[in-house]
């Protein structure tokens, strides 16, 4: 089993949230999470629901400083993503490799990670996790431009 890191305290409090086809990774995932200390929430309702509405309310927990981190999963992770960046103040990545789920937090500062139960294995998803979870935001170079992604974000809320 491993060990919370460093930079991933253990206890922290991580949301998770799946549909129907994601249920299987999201459990697995949570799991993981939970051999690694940290307090897991389930925040899928049922089976029944479709991606958008568990990855909206996930979203909106993040956003809401509820959970500073979150693990949404459905067949691709990218409806998950593209959903969840719909609330204000919240980065979501669709993490298909250990690189990208470095950068996810290391250059976006993303509180969300999203996985894909058809598109990758469970050890991989376990490893990306890993390295989701200890990465922290960098800022340097990396600040300005997600400043700039908050300021697309509010020139755009007013939009319908």
């Amino acid at each position: 089993m491993t060990t919370a890191s460093p930079q991933s305290p253990a206890h922290l409090p991580i949301a998770v949230g799946a549909d129907e086809v994601g249920a299987a990774l999201k459990d697995t995932l949570a799991q993981h999470l939970r051999d690694l200390g940290h307090e897991v929430v389930d925040l899928s309702a049922s089976p029944a629901e479709d991606y958008p509405e568990v990855a909206a309310r996930v979203a909106e927990a993040v956003a809401a400083g509820t959970y500073e981190r979150a693990v949404l999963v459905c067949g691709t992770g990218i409806g998950m993503a593209i959903t969840a960046n719909k609330v204000p103040g919240v980065r979501a990545a669709q993490i298909p490799d250990t690189y990208s789920a470095e950068r996810a937090r290391k250059s976006n500062d993303a509180q969300i990670a999203c996985f894909g139960h058809r598109t990758m294995g469970v050890e991989s998803a376990k490893q990306c996790l890993e390295h989701w979870l200890g990465s922290e935001f960098a800022g340097g170079g990396s600040a300005p431009k997600v400043e700039k992604i908050k300021r697309v974000e509010a020139r755009f809320l007013g939009a319908a």
